[in-house]
């Protein structure tokens, strides 16, 4: 094998086996895409529900009815960030 190939193989990281701190960041970067993904999924629950509850009191005002419908008990204040 030349020695250029080697190098070539060297800078793209395929000689001596994976690098640990490219694995490690790997998982850590799974982990997030699993972390927000599921965040995106209760987020679209919540707009459900709220949008269905928008939808029942745009309902009933429309038809007179005034009555106010009860608030989600997913409506919650977000989490702040490292506070």
């Amino acid at each position: 094998m030349s020695s250029t190939l080697i190098g070539a193989k060297a800078l793209l990281g395929h000689v001596g086996g994976p690098d640990p701190r490219l694995l490690s960041d790997m998982r850590r970067l799974r982990r997030r895409v699993r972390d927000l993904e599921a965040q995106l999924a209760r987020m679209r629950q919540e707009h459900d529900v709220l949008a269905a509850a928008a939808g029942r009191r745009a309902k009933s005002e429309a038809h007179g009815s005034g009555g106010d419908v009860p608030a989600s008990p997913l409506i919650r204040r977000p989490a702040m960030p490292g506070v």
